[in-house]
């Protein structure tokens, strides 16, 4: 079992640059979007625009595969967007490969996006009714057939018309030879950031991305909002009254990285929290607390704060198994989470061992966890997730399993246990979550409770439940 299969997928991750002034926008956006690997890894662009046109290079691949000096010199302007992708919507092909570039009535433009729009196929469908023809099956092409189909009410009017025509989650940055626009749906479930480097601004879906490109943050892009950024600087739209944060839970569990802030929430902090409110509703007498790596780190360190068990290091992560990893035979692929994680045996034999990890997904990963710490000696496991149990699949651009394949949809705690062969099992409490993220309930909670802040079609909805 691939360690990576067994957790939710993030879908992508984008980053934008403007300026006025002569940059390297191309360089800065290759650190942006390096910054924001972890959103996705299966293909990478860079789309930039040098006040005339606009030019393109992407191609399946980590970020550092994608781009090299001499393909990054070609790629000359003042201003770029760049996007990683995991696929959801849309196989995993070149084709589909972000940034998608087009031509419109009003010259080129360029659009990258991260999330996943729930009509995105009927609008498809009436499009292609209408004339349209898609080189992609991805939804970020829809949206861009839906502003040429606008453009002759201009860019703006276009974008506004445009999103005001699709439901779901997204973080978007568009680009013109002109200008940067950026979009964050009503229900602000996708992360999206303003910075400025200098006199530029930059557009991103993670914090962390400014800070690797030297940059300064300036506040979260409000849900409903269009930002669009020119020689004239930056003008906001709401796009929705019905605007409101529900931002999804799981970037603080697990998808952003712990350098981020999202909506003035620090997600290493928020891990910490999470693992201290893990121990107040779930303590057990153990020797030692250890964390899965890497997610699972921050909470470890707050449970073992809270309970005066000492934090050691428990597994050792290999970083080079990267995506290209080839799982080979039928016997070797049942032991290959071992290839990327292998238990500290100094640190854990003869101890009682409380093992943390920021969720439970299908559970077959957990379960070689807590087999390899046995066979390194651990006298006791017992497993604690830093999140309520998993019972429902996500539609909005996070690629989960179907509701069948949800080890927490399927068997009670107790159950779960003994499938795991841990000593004990206990998750967070939605409660005891929303306390770690601030006590307000203004996040997705879905894959929880099976409440979503936008309905699903009849048929994506059942798809995703019944599988």
């Amino acid at each position: 079992m691939n360690f990576e299969n067994d957790k939710f997928k993030e879908e992508c991750g984008v980053f934008g640059i403007f300026s006025n002034e002569p940059i390297d926008a191309a360089t800065i956006t290759y650190y942006g979007i390096y910054a924001l690997q972890h959103r996705g890894q299966e293909s990478a662009g860079i789309a930039v625009s040098n006040g005339k046109e606009l030019n393109c290079h992407k191609n399946m691949g980590l970020v550092s595969e994608v781009f090299r000096e001499n393909t990054l010199s070609s790629l000359t302007g003042n201003s770029a967007i760049g996007h990683v992708r995991y696929s959801t919507t849309g196989s995993s092909n070149v084709n589909n490969a972000q940034p998608i570039l087009g031509k419109y009535k009003l010259g080129t433009i360029a659009i990258a996006h991260n999330g996943n729009l729930v009509n995105a196929d009927i609008i498809r469908e009436l499009l292609e009714e209408g004339g349209c023809i898609f080189q992609t099956s991805n939804d970020s092409e829809v949206v861009l057939n839906l502003i040429a189909r606008g453009a002759n009410r201009g860019i703006e009017k276009a974008v506004v018309d445009a999103i005001s025509a699709v439901k779901g989650s997204y973080a978007v940055v568009i680009l013109t030879e002109d200008k940067l626009i950026g979009v964050r749906d009503q229900n602000g479930i996708r992360p999206l950031c303003i910075g400025k480097l200098n006199e530029s601004f930059i557009l991103c879906s993670e914090s962390c991305a400014l800070d690797a490109v030297g940059a300064e943050f300036v506040r979260d892009v409000r849900p409903g909002e269009i930002v669009i950024i020119d020689k004239d600087g930056l003008k906001s739209i709401n796009f929705s009254e019905r605007a409101k944060h529900e931002v999804c839970a799981f970037e603080y569990i697990y998808f952003a990285r712990p350098d981020s802030i999202i909506d003035g929430i620090n997600v290493y902090e928020a891990r910490v929290k999470a693992g201290e409110q893990l121990f107040k509703e779930s303590p057990v007498e153990a020797d030692i607390v250890i964390g899965v790596p890497d997610s699972g780190i921050g909470a470890a360190m707050g449970y073992s704060k809270a309970s005066g068990i000492p934090y050691e290091l428990g597994f050792i992560k290999n970083k080079y198994v990267g995506r290209t990893f080839i799982t080979p035979s039928q016997e070797l692929r049942e032991k290959a989470v071992s290839v990327k994680l292998n238990p500290l045996k100094v640190n854990v034999e003869g101890k009682r061992v409380v093992l943390i990890d920021d969720s439970i997904v299908r559970g077959t990963t957990s379960r070689r966890l807590v087999e390899a710490l046995k066979r390194a000696g651990a006298k006791e496991v017992h497993f604690r997730a830093a999140s309520p149990v998993v019972k429902y699949p996500c539609y909005f651009g996070i690629d989960t399993p179907y509701r069948k394949e949800l080890i927490g949809a399927q068997l009670a705690v107790d159950s779960i246990k003994d499938e795991l062969c841990a000593d004990s099992l206990a998750y967070l409490s939605l409660e005891g979550l929303i306390e770690s993220l601030g006590g307000t309930n203004k996040f997705c909670l879905g894959c929880f409770n099976g409440i979503y802040p936008v309905a699903a079609p009849m048929e994506t909805a059942k798809n995703h439940l019944e599988g």
